[in-house]
């Protein structure tokens, strides 16, 4: 864990027909560490984390990314400086099959748009690296599966494969155990963990237990504003938290 920022967002603020929907939000979030994002509903979490990958324009402020300002950067761009929001991006394609998905990806990555159309020999060579990959999220025994087929929680493990693809420094995952059993959320945590250990996680999560276990830091909003932010054991401590949050059993 590292004290350095790798990114930070000044005044953060996104309007919509005069409703503010984030209001002058201030964010730090430190290389190598696990930092969650969590609030009751319509406390502007997911529009936070659409500025931050730049699907949506701020209003006012500035995001700062490894020492540089990406707030007017278009998403492409972003993506290629290594921020990739996972589980919103169309690299999962549910006919091919498990290994062809990371396959894909890391051609992707590698800019090869017309590899489509070159020999199987050519796109082989992807293979070592995708199985690699695989072997990373607990997917090996998947490999040859289509992904449609597979389980949903097996599902959000191929796509953190192929976002890894991509060599991020950092990841933002939205929501990443929603819809998930006991038994999902507790392979997907360990998965998280995992990744955490090279990079940074920036993570919108519901599930208290998850966000308790897994986090460094936790920012709590409401209503578009930072309310709270700290370790677990500071935010739930806070009676401004609990009234607003903890409570309620959701994030």
């Amino acid at each position: 864990m590292s004290d350095e920022v790798i990114l930070a967002t000044e005044n953060l603020t996104k309007e919509f027909a005069g409703f503010v929907a984030v209001n002058g939000v201030d964010l730090r979030v430190g290389r190598g560490t696990i930092h969650a994002l969590i609030g009751p509903n319509g406390a502007g979490k997911t529009t936070c984390f659409n500025l931050l990958t730049k699907f949506l324009r701020p209003s006012r402020g500035r995001i700062v990314y490894k020492g540089r300002d990406i707030t007017a950067m278009p998403p492409a761009d972003v993506a290629r400086l290594g921020l990739v929001r996972s589980f919103q991006i169309s690299a999962v394609f549910p006919h091919l099959t498990v290994l062809e998905n990371v396959r894909i990806a890391l051609q992707r990555k590698r800019g090869g748009s017309y590899d489509f159309w070159r020999s199987k020999r050519v796109l082989d060579r992807f293979n070592e690296t995708a199985e690699r990959l695989l072997a990373d999220v607990g997917l090996t025994t998947f490999a040859q599966a289509r992904a449609a087929e597979l389980p949903y929680g097996r599902k959000r493990a191929l796509e953190i494969a192929t976002t890894l693809a991509l060599e991020p420094d950092m990841l933002l995952l939205d929501e990443p155990m929603a819809g998930m059993g006991h038994e999902d959320i507790n392979r997907i945590s360990a998965l998280i963990k995992s990744v955490a250990a090279s990079r940074t996680v920036l993570m919108v999560e519901h599930n208290i237990s998850v966000v308790a276990n897994l986090s460094h830091r936790i920012t709590v909003l409401t209503r578009g504003r930072v309310l709270a932010e700290g370790d677990y054991a500071t935010v739930s401590s806070d009676p401004r938290v609990r009234e607003a949050y903890m409570g309620t059993g959701h994030a």
